[in-house]
Order: structure tokens, then C-alpha cells, then sequence
């Protein structure tokens, strides 16, 4: 009984203090909290819990306030996913479906985390590299020249336009159409390259031409090594947190939310931790410049796994709510991205 009343009373002091940012004394969790003990058992407590290096006693007679380990046990065995409300669901849903295109959906998306979090939101870019074809259209544009739109399983559209030794044939424009997209729609990269080559084979010397172009430019398109990248927005919030929450200075976590290599790195490991929602504490983060903050993070795409988004924040954060609109935005992204 005694764990569970130290650990209701380490959940107490992590809620107070995310909520008043002032370090928590006995007295008031016995006020706040119906604890159900003396405020000497309270005091005790909290001995135990800093023995354990859960709190910390920031200055002499001062309250408490949690380690980064104390987080960590938190966000572990203490914190649930808080419910987002009927009107937030929606709001998410209604600004995302309005999107026009994959660029639409990553601002909006971006913008949207960081407005939910009052944090600093980063979504990662879908990647090409991890995704599959999902159709080809090919669309003739005058007499020699062919229009090739390629559109993958993550919403990404890219455009080629072939020009032609010879006028144009419609009728194999439109049997190359449905023998690409029966024959490679749904296939990710490592498996395109033989269906492809079969592909072109099928076509006798009238459209054997046109095949082989059509395949080298679908293959050449979605093997090309595209830059990763993320769309940061919110890194107004981390002033209205600079003092208590940065006691040393912002710079440093701007600076490393600047490097883009820094987060991918983050990203990429931390959808590895999880296949649902990942935290980071601190230090854990393996960065000097993230070392008073945490990472909330999830996969958003085909089963979770195309790409990565977050939020980042003071160590201060509330985990609950955090955890709740990173996965909720996790899973529309999902849902638009799917069509």
C-alpha cells in the first residue's frame, strides 16, 4: 500500500506542479488532493520519493518539483492518454480534410499540433523511399508529348512530362494505363523494378517504345533519393516558457530544433521505440540542446509507419493531454493520407 500512496502522491505532485509551475509542499497536496493520510505521512512520503531521486527540493524550504525520472515513472505507470473533446475531434478532422494537396496536409497539420499542444509541433515529410504506387495516370499533352502523374500511398503527387520520338498512340496510352496500375499499384520500391521490366516486355514494337519510356521514368521517379525533412511550427511557445521552465536559456533548443538532422534522428528512433506513442524525457533525448525538454511522438501513414510527428516541449508539460493530440493528429494524418 505504501508504493501505491508514494506513487499517488508523485502523480499529485507532477499534476500541481505542470499546473502551477511553482514547486509543491506537503500542505498543499493534503489541500489539493484527497490522499486519504496525515500531512506527516504526506511529508514522509516525499522523503521516500526523493531518496528515490522521484523529486527534488529545488531551494531550502521550497517544495518539490519532479526529475526527469520522476516524469519518466509518471508518463510510465501514472499518466492515461487524456480524451480530446467532441469539438477538438472535429476541428481536427474539418481542417485536415479541407486540404488540397500533401503540402496542405503537413502545414495544417503542423500548425494544428502546435495550437493543440500550445508546444512545438514537427511533422515529418512522407518519404517516397517507404511508400507504395498507388495509380499512374498518363495523360496525353499534344501530338509527342505525355504527362506522367505518379500519386504513392502517402499522398505524395510527382509530374513527368515524356517527350516523344512519334505521335502519340491513344488506344496504347490507354492499355499501357491499366496494364501499369494492375500490375504495379500497391507494390513499394524493392518489389517495383521486376514488375516493371515484366511490364514492357508485354507490349510488341508498336508500343514497346512507349512502355519502356513510361516504366523508366515511374521507376526512375520513385527511386530517386528525396531529401527527409520536417515542418517545424510553434517555437513562439517556448518563450512564454523561458525562466522557470528554461532556467538557463531557450537558445540551445532552438538551435537544435533548427538542425534537421537532429530531429530526423530523434523521429527515426523513436518511431523504432513504439509502435503507438513515444516519449522522451530530458536526457533521454541524447541531445545537450533538448536536455530540459521532452518528445511526444507517433507514426502517422500506412500502418503507422511512413513517417513520424511530434511535440516538443518543456519537461513541465502536461504528458496526458500531449500524448492525446499527437496521436489524434497522428491518426487523421493516417485517415486524409489514405483517401
Amino acid at each position: 500500500m505504501s508504493e501505491d500512496r508514494r506513487l499517488d502522491v508523485l502523480r499529485a505532485i507532477v499534476e500541481d506542479y505542470v499546473a502551477t509551475r511553482e514547486p509543491v509542499g506537503s500542505r498543499a497536496l493534503t489541500e489539493r488532493h484527497a490522499l486519504g493520510v496525515s500531512p506527516a505521512t504526506i511529508r514522509n512520503d516525499m522523503a521516500a520519493l526523493e531518496d528515490a531521486g522521484l523529486i527534488v527540493q529545488p531551494h531550502t524550504s521550497a517544495g518539490r518539483v519532479p526529475t526527469d525520472l520522476g516524469y519518466r515513472v509518471f508518463v510510465n505507470r501514472l499518466s492515461g492518454v487524456k480524451p480530446l473533446s467532441a469539438a477538438e475531434k472535429r476541428a481536427i478532422g474539418t481542417l485536415l480534410e479541407q486540404a488540397v494537396d500533401l503540402d496542405d496536409v503537413i502545414d495544417r497539420a503542423v500548425r494544428l499540433l502546435a495550437q493543440l499542444t500550445q508546444q512545438v509541433a514537427v511533422v515529418q515529410y512522407p518519404s517516397l523511399r517507404r511508400s507504395a504506387l498507388r495509380h499512374v495516370e498518363l495523360v496525353p499533352v499534344g501530338a509527342r508529348h505525355l504527362l506522367v502523374v505518379i500519386i504513392t500511398t502517402t499522398g505524395r503527387v510527382e509530374q513527368r512530362t515524356l517527350e516523344l520520338r512519334e505521335d502519340v498512340d491513344e488506344a496504347v496510352v490507354a492499355r499501357l494505363r491499366v496494364r501499369l496500375n494492375v500490375a504495379a499499384a500497391g507494390l513499394r520500391l524493392p518489389d517495383l523494378d521486376v514488375a516493371l521490366d515484366a511490364l514492357a516486355d508485354e507490349f510488341a514494337a508498336d508500343g514497346s517504345a512507349l512502355a519502356r519510356a513510361v516504366v523508366a521514368v515511374v521507376g526512375e521517379t520513385l527511386a530517386q533519393e528525396r531529401e527527409e525533412r520536417v515542418v517545424v511550427a510553434g517555437a513562439s511557445h517556448l518563450a512564454r516558457s523561458a525562466g522557470a521552465d528554461f532556467p538557463h536559456t531557450i537558445g540551445p533548443v532552438l538551435e537544435a530544433l533548427e538542425e534537421q538532422v537532429v530531429l530526423l534522428r530523434l523521429l527515426s528512433e523513436m518511431a523504432e521505440d513504439t509502435a503507438g506513442v513515444a516519449v522522451r524525457i530530458g536526457r533521454e533525448t541524447q541531445h545537450e540542446g533538448l536536455a530540459e525538454t521532452s518528445i511526444v511522438t507517433s507514426g502517422y501513414g500506412a500502418e503507422g509507419g511512413v513517417a513520424v510527428l511530434g511535440s516538443v516541449g518543456p519537461l513541465r508539460m502536461d504528458y496526458p493531454g500531449t500524448m492525446s493530440a499527437v496521436r489524434a493528429v497522428a491518426r487523421y494524418l493516417t485517415r486524409i493520407l489514405a483517401g
